[in-house]
């Protein structure tokens, strides 16, 4: 008995998210059809330039945006910040730097502080 091995897919959102881009911004083809783990990994080796331009510009998914802005999701929307941000957009909020995410990031460096702290407790 042999077993045939079928190819693993994931749906677009998935995959958008694994690649850290905005699902709505990507090409229709990506939008509509599956996507293969081989596919996905080829995507991640050699990417295409919608991808690298994508990564480069945006818009980012909220979780991209977090990390570039060293807050966490929720300080997002705690900062009223609800949509993808393109990298300009991120740019110019940490120009600005309002005081929600003075008072996020403080709360963040916090955070990991004392995670750091646990981790070192418990060694």
């Amino acid at each position: 008995m042999t077993s045939h091995k079928t190819a693993q897919t994931m749906k677009p959102a998935t995959a958008a998210k694994k690649l850290g881009v905005y699902l709505e911004a990507t090409p229709p083809e990506f939008q509509e059809g599956v996507v293969s783990r081989d596919e996905l990994n080829a995507l991640q080796a050699d990417p295409p330039e919608w991808l690298r331009e994508l990564r480069r510009t945006g818009p980012h998914p909220r979780p991209v945006v977090a990390a570039k802005l060293g807050i966490s999701i929720g300080g997002l929307t705690r900062g009223g910040i609800t949509d993808a941000l393109t990298t300009e957009q991120i740019e110019a909020l940490k120009a600005e730097n309002p005081a929600w995410l003075e008072r996020e990031r403080a709360t963040q460096a916090e955070v990991r502080q004392e995670a750091l702290r646990v981790k070192e407790k418990n060694r």
